[in-house]
């Protein structure tokens, strides 16, 4: 009985901590960095080539642990949580992208990098490609994942989609609503923009929910919805100023959520554009399908 009961504990115990969102390797450091009026959380690690990872809305960059993981081989990994989510300061301001591309710039210029690639999902895309515009030169290879930009290519389609209700959502009424709430309301994202919603699992839920309920947190998750119309503005005097990104561009969609229209966005913003699509997978890549993600991005990378 008692190797049973010892059996039935080591498998409960391993099914737990498969469930766990995954810690990034004690090699990691954490960094506080100070910039561009805000305080970034940022977890570097690895060494080599730099990469920069970006996260997106209702997750933070404890996303990309297991892709770091593997990058971390070979490249130095780089991976902030955005301005006001995570464990990154809220500013009352500073939600455009542009903005936030200011504090991507201030983050590699406090660990002394002067190149990187970009990889980036949700409203990372829209961080790295303000980044990635502003300073072309400063990015080798850039990866954007599941999720428009505004301003770019059918971006006033997209808005006219009513499961992106949420992008004109907001406003002090709105965080009185979801004060005390922010699992169900964070819930609605991870339910209805996943291909199986059981992969993201109950325990990535409570970690992530925890965060956004942090003081100021919802505030400022609403603030990035916000800015999108100034970010429209801004994306389209980036193009009409500079001209489309030259750097190599992989664009990828997840199956079941924007799957090749990804690329189609990008090769409005874009000269150099390969498609990817994630299979068997809505916009949670790195919960649905984080296998067949880290292939796709590393070959990607590691391409001559």
């Amino acid at each position: 009985m008692l190797k049973i009961l010892i059996g039935i504990v080591g498998v409960l115990a391993a099914a737990s901590a498969a469930a766990q969102v995954q810690p990034f390797p004690a090699t990691f450091q954490t960094h506080e960095i100070e910039t561009n009026g805000a305080t970034i959380h940022v977890r570097v690690g690895g060494a080599g080539p730099a990469v920069v990872l970006l996260h997106g809305y209702g997750e933070t960059g404890d996303m990309w642990a297991p892709m770091a993981e593997d990058l971390a081989r070979d490249h130095t990994v780089i991976v902030p949580d955005l301005r006001g989510l995570g464990l990154s300061s809220k500013p009352a301001t500073g939600y455009d992208k542009k903005t936030q591309a200011g504090d991507v710039e201030g983050v590699l210029d406090a660990l002394k990098i002067d190149r990187a690639d970009l990889v980036t999902h949700d409203i990372g895309n829209m961080v790295g490609y303000a980044f990635a515009v502003q300073h072309p030169k400063r990015v080798n290879r850039f990866v954007l994942i599941d999720a428009p930009l505004p301003g770019i290519g059918p971006w006033d389609e997209v808005l006219k989609n009513p499961l992106l209700w949420h992008f004109r959502f907001g406003g002090p009424d709105m965080e009185r609503l979801v004060a005390g709430r922010e699992r169900i309301y964070l819930d609605r994202f991870w339910n209805e923009f996943s291909a199986t919603p059981s992969r993201f699992t109950e325990a990535s839920r409570e970690h992530y929910a925890k965060l956004y309920a942090l003081p100021g947190a919802m505030h400022a998750g609403f603030a990035q919805f916000a800015a999108f119309d100034q970010d429209a503005r801004d994306n389209k005097a980036f193009i009409a100023a500079n001209g489309n990104l030259d750097m190599p561009v992989l664009a990828i969609g997840g199956e079941k959520s924007f799957g090749p229209m990804m690329a189609t966005v990008m090769r409005f913003a874009a000269s150099n554009v390969t498609e990817g699509v994630i299979p068997d997978s809505g916009h949670w890549i790195m919960e649905e399908n984080p296998q067949a993600t880290l292939a796709l991005v590393r070959s990607f990378l590691d391409a001559k």
